[in-house]
C-alpha cells in the first residue's frame, strides 16, 4: 500500500497545486482573497438542454453527467469546463436527480456535493450535503476521493426549492473556483444556463 504523507498533501491542496499548467500569477482572481471576497453574477444566458442533461417529466427525474477536468480551465478544477459559478443547473422541486461524476483531471482527486453555500468558500469547507445522498464518497480525501480516471454516482431527491451549489470538497478546490450553481425551482423550470 502506498502511503502519502498528510502534511505535504494538505500543503499541496491549500497551495492550490494540481494537474495542468500553473495558474496565471497576474490574474486578479487567482488570489484566495479575491476568490473569497467576490460574489459572482448568476448566469443569465438562455436555459438549454445540453446532451449531458436529460429530463423525464413523467418519471420526475433528471439525469446529468458532470466531468471534472473537461478543459484545462482553472488548472483542470472545473465541472464541464465551468468554474466560479459560471454555470447554473436548475431542476424542478421534488424530482429525483442522478449525477454521474467523471474525473478527467490528469493527476488530482475531486469530489462533488450539493452545498447550501453559494459564495465565499473556505479553504476547507465542511462536507455536508443539502440533500440526503447528494455527495460523493470520501469527499475531502486526496487519496480516497474520486481519483483520476474514476467515476462516481450520486442520487437524491431535490425536495426543497432554493439556490445551492455543486462543490468539490477536496481542501482548496472550491476556494479556487471549483464550484457551480445548482438551483431547485418551485415553478418547474429546468435546464442549464451559462454566464
Amino acid at each position: 500500500m502506498k502511503r502519502i504523507p498528510v502534511v505535504p498533501a494538505l500543503a499541496c491542496a491549500l497551495a492550490a497545486c494540481g494537474g495542468g499548467e500553473p495558474a496565471d500569477a497576474g490574474a486578479a482572481d487567482a488570489t484566495p482573497s479575491a476568490a473569497t471576497s467576490s460574489i459572482p453574477v448568476a448566469p443569465s444566458g438562455p436555459m438549454t438542454m445540453p446532451d449531458w442533461f436529460r429530463v423525464d417529466a413523467d418519471a420526475k427525474t433528471v439525469d446529468l453527467t458532470l466531468t471534472s477536468g473537461t478543459t484545462p480551465d482553472n488548472n483542470y478544477w472545473n465541472y464541464n469546463g465551468a468554474t466560479k459559478g459560471s454555470m447554473a443547473i436548475t431542476v424542478p422541486e421534488g424530482y429525483t436527480v442522478t449525477i454521474g461524476f467523471i474525473n478527467d483531471d490528469p493527476i488530482m482527486a475531486h469530489s462533488l456535493g450539493i452545498s447550501a453555500q453559494t459564495s465565499n468558500f473556505s479553504g476547507v469547507p465542511e462536507p455536508v450535503a443539502v440533500f440526503e445522498g447528494a455527495i460523493t464518497e470520501n469527499p475531502t480525501s486526496m487519496v480516497d476521493g474520486t481519483m483520476p480516471g474514476e467515476t462516481a454516482t450520486v442520487t437524491f431527491v431535490a425536495d426543497t426549492a432554493g439556490n445551492y451549489s455543486i462543490v468539490c470538497y477536496v481542501p482548496g478546490h472550491s476556494l479556487t473556483g471549483m464550484w457551480i450553481l445548482f438551483n431547485v425551482s418551485s415553478d418547474g423550470s429546468v435546464g442549464v444556463q451559462r454566464a
